[in-house]
């Protein structure tokens, strides 16, 4: 990850190198919660225009590429529908929904990513309830939602990634779907690098060992784990949800800003997003 990109978060938690390890659930989303709460102002300095964080009402962009649930519909009609929203953030994507006549709930793991949304909708338009937990324990009522979404949310930072999917499962009612987006497993292999240097593949894909910063002290500062395509697909299935799609999408012409390891000059040759639609029977 680039120091400029995340020099605030990097200093507040002493980041000072990284590691490929095994690590579990409790150590993983400590992790992600202290480094969410350190980067969020930065983060958001830097993506809340094209997140649409600040706008009235939201957005539901889907990813680096620019995709908008309001074109794409991967969650179908949403009017009326019950919807929960894992790994919200400042929730622009829930206050989204809401103004299309929808009930999204959103969840994030970061108290200041949610203080962040909360002070977005104090200054107007939807208002939505947002709740602190993580993705792998869902506070829910077995079949409380219609619907289930995460843009880039919980997912690649969750060391049980199918325990999200049972989870998702069992608060989800029959019928429902479940759609979300993360990089592209095959970015795994390329070097986190948005120009030349990051178009050479020199990590193996088949190496799920997850991606550790550390501090001085070797204690987890960022986390992010791998999952191959098959592997997404294995517990998509073994939830006993049926998949429908996977969209890949491609880099748009009109779009020339980068986002992390994301840019035009990566986005032509190979795909930087996954997104799974699923069903619930």
């Amino acid at each position: 990850m680039s120091e400029d990109r995340h020099a605030q978060a990097n200093a507040l938690l002493g980041t000072a190198g990284t590691t490929r390890t095994r690590i579990g659930s409790d150590a993983s989303q400590l992790a992600s919660r202290r480094w969410w709460d350190a980067d969020a102002a930065q983060y958001h300095e830097t993506h809340a225009d094209f997140l649409g964080v600040d706008s009235p009402g939201g957005e539901f962009v889907w990813c680096p590429e620019g995709l908008h649930e309001g074109d794409m519909h991967l969650l179908g009609d949403v009017a009326g529908k019950v919807i929960l929203e894992i790994g919200c953030g400042s929730a622009p994507c829930s206050r989204w929904l809401a103004g299309q006549g929808a009930v999204p709930i959103g969840l994030d793991l970061s108290r200041s990513m949610l203080e962040r949304g909360k002070a977005a909708m104090a200054r107007g338009g939807p208002r939505v309830p947002l709740v602190q937990a993580g993705a792998e324990a869902l506070p829910f009522a077995d079949a409380s939602f219609d619907l289930a979404c995460s843009a880039f949310g919980a997912i690649p930072f969750v060391a049980d990634s199918a325990l999200v999917m049972r989870e998702v499962v069992r608060v989800l009612r029959p019928g429902g779907r479940w759609v979300f987006s993360v990089n592209h497993p095959m970015r795994w292999i390329f070097p986190d690098d948005p120009g030349p240097a990051g178009l050479t593949a020199k990590i193996p894909y088949f190496d799920r060992t997850p991606y550790v910063e550390v501090d001085d002290e070797g204690v987890p500062t960022y986390v992010e784990h791998h999952r191959t395509i098959g592997d997404r697909v294995r517990e998509i299935v073994a939830a006993g949800l049926l998949l429908e799609d996977i969209v890949e999408p491609d880099w748009p012409e009109w779009l020339d800003r980068e986002w992390g390891q994301w840019s035009p000059l990566r986005g032509e040759l190979f795909p930087g997003t996954a997104i799974f639609v699923t069903g619930k029977p």
